[in-house]
């Protein structure tokens, strides 16, 4: 059950969270990658969940998928163009509980400056009192997004017919969100 102290404003955790993505290249394999979060804030509320609230800022430029050839190439005009577009955000406009544990979160997502409605399922997993005395409350989630919704249509075909990466980029999120105080 969604605990109705947990009613408040929360900041997200960047070092305890993880906003990230998979993509299938050469349609055989993933890779995974992540964006830094700069700035995620939370509105809670336990007794109506519809009047909660989720604000995320990433770096576009922060990039990371462990090779710095790619992390530059995923940076540029043919991706995520983070010269021009320097922030990838979310803004919710609705919060639906589910069951105890499950909400679908529906928001506006902007990449590359093209703004489109998702919706995120995300699983409550649960509280926690941390070392400093700061209540933690964790989600997790995902999402499938099509890339080329947001401008992102760069690709290469194979010499087997496919293409080297998927249309479909799958959206990860853990977030362990710290009540203010």
């Amino acid at each position: 059950m969604f605990p109705h102290e947990l009613t408040g404003t929360y900041t997200i955790d960047p070092a305890h969270s993880r906003f990230g993505f998979v993509a299938r290249h050469a349609m055989i394999t993933k890779v995974r990658g992540s964006l830094p979060l700069l700035k995620a804030t939370a509105y809670l509320d336990a007794a109506n969940p519809a009047a909660s609230t989720v604000d995320v800022k990433l770096d576009a430029a922060g990039v990371n998928t462990g090779n710095p050839q790619r992390d530059g190439h995923l940076r540029t005009s043919d991706f995520l163009d983070a010269e021009t577009h320097p922030h990838i955000t979310f803004t919710s406009t609705g919060v639906k509980r589910i069951d105890d544990a499950a909400f679908e979160v529906t928001g506006q997502l902007a990449i590359r400056g093209i703004t489109r409605e998702i919706t995120v399922p995300l699983e409550y997993t649960g509280t926690a009192i941390d070392a400093q005395g700061l209540t933690r409350a964790g989600f997790e989630g995902s999402t499938v997004i099509n890339r080329k919704d947001y401008g992102v249509s760069f690709n290469a075909v194979l010499e087997t017919g496919g293409v080297m990466i998927s249309e479909k980029i799958t959206l990860e999120f853990d977030l362990s969100a710290v009540k203010n105080v």
